[in-house]
């Protein structure tokens, strides 16, 4: 779920996992991940001080209220505004933007260069994901040479943009892939494989 719509309780949890009567982890080895809830945004710097990663992926709203409907309510200036003015922020202290690359969506070199432009004055790493289909996923991931280029391009802009190694496709295990195709069963569906497992 989304951590900054259970503030109280992800602050608590990371005070003691930094606590030195706790885990005692470093702020700084601790990242919390958000969709762009943008007025808990700076209370987290303040009230939290651990690095900050961000769902981005997209550089218009158009698109991004598709893949992420929180822009509907915070769109993408509002929430890079919100990036700019993080507590603590700094070049040793960089925040995280999470981009998905959704082959002839968003991985052209026009969004890349839209996404440096929208980044301008913010420290930040790019984590460029390459898309983990599912069975009846209407996107497909991007080529291979199209990741690398849109990651070379937003590189020589002054961006570390790696590249995830996708893990657990082949099991349906990745990233947002843990909505499997046996979920999409019917409810009569699932009655009668239930049944067969009985009488097995």
């Amino acid at each position: 779920g989304e951590p900054l719509y259970n503030f109280d309780a992800v602050r608590d949890a990371i005070g003691v996992i930094a606590d030195g009567d706790g885990l005692s982890i470093s702020k700084r080895r601790i990242t919390l991940s958000t969709s762009g809830v943008v007025p808990m945004i700076a209370r987290a710097g303040a009230e939290v001080g651990c690095m900050l990663a961000v769902s981005l992926h997209a550089v218009r709203d158009d698109l991004r209220n598709e893949l992420v409907p929180l822009n509907r309510k915070y769109p993408i200036a509002g929430l890079l505004d919100a990036c700019r003015n993080y507590p603590g922020l700094s070049n040793a202290r960089r925040i995280t933007f999470e981009y998905v690359m959704l082959k002839d969506v968003n991985d052209s070199i026009a969004d890349a260069k839209a996404l440096i432009r929208l980044l301008k004055g913010i420290p930040a790493k790019i984590n460029l994901i390459p898309f983990n289909p599912w069975p009846g996923s209407t996107y497909e991931c991007s080529d291979w040479d199209q990741i690398e280029t849109f990651s070379e391009v937003v590189f020589n802009a002054g961006y570390a943009s790696p590249v995830r190694t996708p893990r657990g496709r082949d099991i349906l295990a990745a990233c947002g892939q843990l909505k499997s195709a046996s979920e999409k069963l019917s409810a009569r569906e699932r009655m009668a494989l239930r049944a067969m497992a009985m009488t097995d």
